[in-house]
């Protein structure tokens, strides 16, 4: 070998020739079975190869490629294996010349069949499948980074390798099985195709160029399909795993893109298939967060709301295509159930990844998806009689509660602008008690940003709050400006959220948190007062009881209240006004516990049949704490005026019924405002009080003019043509008949040159044809 290396060496362009005899004394010893003058042919190849690394190597190399070849279709073993170890050495020499007419496709193709090898001896087994692996890892070292060689990314050729790959990446829970000893684990991985497999996918993927990953995925995702991997889901997560590790960063939006392509493509798979692309879209999204995901963020929650969607849809309907016939394929509900819920949770694991930025996006995204109620919504129903919006809305809730945990944003304003907080609030007025204790509980992750929601998860009137080391911050002057233009829209909700009959417990506990929160986090002195007026407010309801709510929710809202003034009295530390709390707390302690959370918020509630005759001893009185705020520096005439909710659209949209005290509200309004009444009426002394009810009337009149205009819309809409030209007629003669009284009354002359207008009172003066009783045709009167 010596002298042969020195003579190749010495002579280049005899190598070809060299290369061409050796080759020929290979074949035709394996012909005749003459196993060792093969192996010492390939060793002389080997070595040569090694050496020489002239220009003219290229036709060495196509006869050392032929020998190779040969050894790979042999039905021997141990062929097999020498040629692929000859090939994996070959493949690490950089050659100085680049060779334009090369081919790999019979490599590919033969290592990938040796990757899959079933031979009867396990051992030899796993040794052809390992030489079948360390050959592709050669023909992909050789080709990969040479624009010249065969394109390894070539669909025909990543249909073959990466399948090949992952078929042994299966085996590694067999592999690890035959581990005998820790001691000799390091040896057994050295041995295990499972692990070889890994490190020749992981190096696959991390040369792969941007153009290039989309072939590199396909047949991963084929795979999956082809041998059901997606519902076990280990086996996929853990590939998807590998990829996003052994990618490029940049690249990660490119595998969540084909993931969502493939989740898209697969939109009448089975529940848990489905469910299993989307847990490993989770896992993937989470590792490609790290990296640059770009637009493809709004692209995948899209995706996943409308796969909600259509989930949401098959369980209703019972089938993929909204009728079932014969054939088709019947859908498990409690299947689609575990998809959604999966879907939830990927959405709410790759927000809490997003900057603040995105996530307040994702955010306003989600809510604009959230079906809103109207008045000419159409009600639909499924098989179990369920409503289609109804369901929608709970899943995109439940999503934009998994997205809203954990949000930190120092800016209220920007954490809830305009557009979302009203869109979400107008839900809060439904009468589904599951979509109403939803928007509490969005509205509490918002708010807590310090960690003190799980302290306000039980109601209780601690004598000592110090207990709870809660942190408070002082109110920002953003949270002071968003408090100024959202905080009545906030008690208003809470308000009529405390007046709903289907209340249970969880809605209690939520308020009460929500209450506690807004004041840790969003106070200043306006706040306090205005939530104290609230709750005062809500004691009232209960005691009232206007809306006949059954004992327990009126036994609920006293011992909110005695909760919530307990906790805020501590707040402000004003002794007085910890003493009044204090004093109505143990009178309620002793003869009225059923007033108390203790007593009310417990698995069995004691409650009291008779809650008409509570004594004033019972009750947080508004002029004792007025009296008690005001000597401290509080505004106490707002705190002596009584809260009242602003009416607006929302009970309307929400399918609320209509508030019955602003009826007569209304009526007192249209009497005084006649001009018979003012006439005899006179002059009135403008106090606190005609300024109060001033503004309590005009909450009433802009609420009964909203009322009119939507009926004249609703009735233009609605009546036949003939019943609007009838109305429309009688309104015509009617205005005419109105104007000829008041014409009767005043008559105006025309204009002066001047410009000055007068006008002459008295009798009617008789002209020829006046023009105010022309009769002008309708269309002029309108």
């Amino acid at each position: 070998m010596e002298k042969l290396t020195f003579y190749a060496l010495s002579a280049p362009e005899k190598l070809d020739r060299i290369g061409a005899y050796l080759s020929e004394r290979l074949i035709r010893d394996v012909g005749r079975h003459r196993y060792g003058y093969v192996c010492i042919a390939m060793e002389a190849l080997d070595q040569l190869l090694m050496a020489c690394h002239c220009q003219s190597i290229n036709l060495f190399v196509e006869s050392f490629l032929k020998m190779v070849a040969k050894l790979l279709e042999s039905e021997k073993p141990n062929l097999q294996i020498l040629g692929t170890n000859s090939f994996v050495k070959f493949a690490n020499i950089e050659e100085d010349t680049p060779s334009y007419h090369r081919s790999y496709d019979f490599f590919v193709s033969r290592f990938s069949e040796m990757c899959h090898s079933s031979h009867e001896d396990l051992e030899i087994k796993t040794k052809i499948r390992m030489s079948g692996i360390k050959g592709l890892q050669g023909v992909v070292r050789k080709t990969v980074n040479d624009e010249l060689q065969a394109n390894i990314w070539d669909p025909q050729h990543m249909d073959k390798i990466v399948p090949s790959l992952l078929f042994n990446l299966q085996h590694v829970e067999e592999a690890e099985s035959r581990s005998p000893s820790p001691l000799q684990a390091p040896e057994k991985e050295k041995e295990n195709p499972a692990e070889l497999a890994e490190r020749c996918l992981r190096e696959l993927l991390g040369r792969a160029a941007f153009g290039n990953i989309k072939n590199a995925i396909k047949p991963v995702l084929i795979h999956l399909d082809n041998h059901s991997l997606w519902e076990p889901k280990v086996f996929a997560i853990r590939c998807f795993k590998i990829i996003m590790y052994s990618i490029q960063p940049q690249h990660s939006h490119l595998v969540i893109q084909q993931l969502l392509s493939h989740l898209d493509a697969n939109s009448r798979s089975a529940a848990t298939v489905r469910a299993g692309i989307v847990e490993v879209l989770s896992e993937a999204a989470v590792i490609a967060a790290t990296g640059s995901v770009g637009p493809t963020v709004l692209e995948m929650f899209n995706t996943l709301l409308r796969q909600l969607r259509l989930s949401i849809d098959y369980a209703l309907t019972g089938s993929y295509d909204g009728a079932i016939s014969l054939g088709t394929k019947i859908i498990k509900e409690h299947e689609e159930r575990m998809f959604q819920e999966a879907v939830i949770k990927t959405i709410g694991s790759f927000a809490s990844t997003l900057p603040t930025y995105q996530r307040s996006e994702v955010i306003l995204f989600i809510m604009s998806k959230v079906p809103l109620p109207s008045l000419h919504h159409p009600v639909e129903t499924g098989r179990t009689g369920e409503n289609r919006n109804r369901l929608t809305q709970i899943m995109l809730l439940k999503s934009l509660l998994q997205v809203s945990t954990g949000f930190q944003c120092n800016n209220m304003m920007s954490a809830l602008p305009s557009n979302f907080l009203d869109r979400l609030l107008s839900t809060a007025l439904m009468e589904d008690a599951e979509i109403r204790l939803f928007v509490l509980e969005i509205l509490i992750s918002f708010i807590d940003r310090h960690g003190n929601r799980h302290k306000f998860s039980t109601i209780s009137t601690l004598s000592d709050i110090s207990i709870l080391k809660l942190k408070v911050d002082k109110c920002s002057r953003q949270d002071t400006i968003f408090m100024k233009k959202h905080s009545q829209q906030l008690y208003r909700h809470i308000y009529l959220s405390c007046k709903e009959e289907t209340n249970i417990q969880k809605h209690y506990e939520a308020l009460y948190g929500l209450l506690a929160l807004i004041s840790i986090e969003l106070a200043n002195e306006e706040v306090v007062v205005d939530l104290i007026r609230l709750v005062l407010a809500v004691q009232d309801v209960a005691q009232v009881n206007e809306e006949n709510l059954p004992v327990y929710n009126r036994c609920a809202l006293y011992a909110l209240g005695a909760a919530y003034l307990n906790l805020i009295s501590q707040l402000t530390t004003v002794p007085a006004f910890c003493q009044h709390i204090h004093e109505v707390i143990e009178t309620r302690k002793k003869e009225a516990p059923y007033m108390l959370p203790e007593d009310v918020f417990v698995e069995r509630p004691r409650l009291s049949q008779n809650l008409d005759g509570v004594v004033i001893e019972f009750l947080f009185r508004q002029s004792k704490i007025s009296e008690v705020l005001g000597g401290s520096g509080y505004n106490s005439d707002r705190l002596c005026l009584p809260y009242v909710p602003q009416l607006t659209d929302e009970d309307r949209l929400s399918k609320r019924k209509s508030i019955g005290e602003t009826i007569s509200l209304q009526v007192e309004v249209e009497s005084r405002n006649s001009p018979e009444k003012e006439e005899r009426v006179p002059a009135e002394e403008i106090t606190y009080e005609t300024l109060k009810k001033a503004i309590v009337d005009s909450v009433a009149v802009e609420e009964q003019e909203r009322e009119r205009r939507r009926q004249v819309v609703e009735k233009f809409q609605k009546a036949p043509f003939e019943e609007i030209a009838a109305h429309c007629g009688a309104r015509a003669s009617l205005l005419q008949s109105k104007l000829n009284q008041i014409f009767e009354i005043t008559i105006r002359p025309p204009p002066s040159p001047s410009g000055t207008i007068t006008a002459a009172y008295g009798q009617p003066q008789n002209h020829s044809i006046p023009v105010y009783e022309m009769k002008f045709p309708d269309l002029c009167v309108y």
